[in-house]
């Protein structure tokens, strides 16, 4: 999502009960995150009045989308995601107006598509965590590639990736999603295979870039699913 400090001194002994305290920070507050997701897109499933209320006042859509894009933005300084209150009302303003945005997306597609999707996504991620966390391959070195990159693709799924719907762009764009997803994990764990690792300060940065690349998936997955049904 962002460029971080990677820590240079993987050299250096890590104090395990350290880092996984810091694994349990990041995941519960994921947890959360995705609860509040969820919860944006079962009012969007249950109730179509929202849809409604929504397309007939559109400058909603646009001020979220205003908000998402600033907010993520804003978490990519290391003077906001370190400061708080600062970086908790920036990461909760993101989670809300991205969850709102995903509300939003899924109302458009099939009841037993967004299921599907919802199903599919879970699989994918667990499956791809327990082989960032398992793999001998570190991705971690790819680091300044990522860096990069990822803010690019990341802008560019918010600005024009409900506009390129088809299924070569989604297909790519859930395989990113899914390599990010791999390599934010690896980061945040470390361990003897990683060379490089994030710092326990960068809790916001790790939550932020994992909540993306799921929310990701999610999307792309999802418009798989209603392409393939066209």
């Amino acid at each position: 999502m962002a460029m971080t400090k990677i820590n240079p001194d993987y050299h250096l002994p890590i104090d395990n009960q350290i880092r996984r305290g810091f694994i349990r920070k990041v995941y519960f507050i994921l947890m959360c995150q995705l609860f509040v997701t969820l919860g944006a897109v079962v009012i969007f499933f249950f109730f179509p009045e929202v849809k409604d209320f929504v397309e007939r006042n559109i400058w909603i859509l646009r001020l979220d989308g205003i908000i998402m894009v600033v907010t993520m933005v804003a978490c990519w300084f290391e003077i906001v995601r370190r400061q708080t209150p600062m970086n908790f009302t920036c990461l909760g303003s993101f989670t809300f107006a991205r969850s709102f945005f995903l509300g939003v997306a899924t109302s458009y597609y099939a009841d037993n598509k967004v299921l599907l999707a919802i199903g599919t996504t879970v699989a994918i991620c667990l499956s791809l965590t327990l082989f960032a966390m398992q793999t001998k391959w570190d991705l971690t070195v790819l680091g300044k590639i990522v860096i990069y990159a990822k803010p690019i693709f990341d802008l560019f799924s918010i600005f024009f990736g409900g506009k390129l719907p088809s299924l070569t762009y989604s297909s790519l764009c859930a395989f990113f999603a899914s390599f990010n997803l791999i390599y934010d994990t690896q980061l945040m764990m470390g361990g003897n295979v990683c060379k490089y690792i994030i710092s326990q300060e960068e809790y916001i940065f790790a939550i932020s870039n994992l909540y993306f690349d799921i929310s990701n998936i999610f999307l792309n997955v999802l418009n798989i699913l209603g392409i393939t049904e066209e």
